[in-house]
């Protein structure tokens, strides 16, 4: 895989846990329990990676870089896919996921927030 250093930055964000969903073959970085980044393969087989976003930026996103799509089998609003084995640069894929985990971050309650923050 091209962008070895998903998990890693996946991980090294608050509150970060993986888990390996074995109904959907794939990889999944979560905050307690909500996902912001998925690893798996669509439908042809092409490893994917596919992160949330506002809805805005990800039509900037996939205007800009072919490699960026709707989301696969997820809501093609809030997110979108990166082919692994395409041409979106590194730090563009690392803001991608920074991005995904804030929204999911400030979407939970301030009480969830201060217990992963003062962990």
């Amino acid at each position: 895989m091209k962008y070895d250093f998903i998990q890693a930055h996946c991980l090294a964000k608050r509150g970060a846990e993986e888990d390996y969903k074995q109904e959907w073959d794939a990889i999944r970085y979560a905050i307690r329990g909500k996902m912001f980044a998925l690893v798996c393969n669509d439908g042809e087989g092409t490893p994917i990676i596919s992160v949330k976003h506002e809805p805005e930026h990800g039509i900037e996103l996939r205007e800009k870089y072919p490699d960026i799509v709707p989301g696969y089998y997820l809501n093609k609003m809030h997110w979108s896919s990166v082919f692994l084995n395409g041409n979106v640069p590194e730090e563009v894929l690392k803001q991608m996921l920074d991005n995904s985990h804030e929204l999911v971050f400030s979407s939970l309650s301030k009480k969830i927030q201060n217990e992963i923050l003062n962990s």
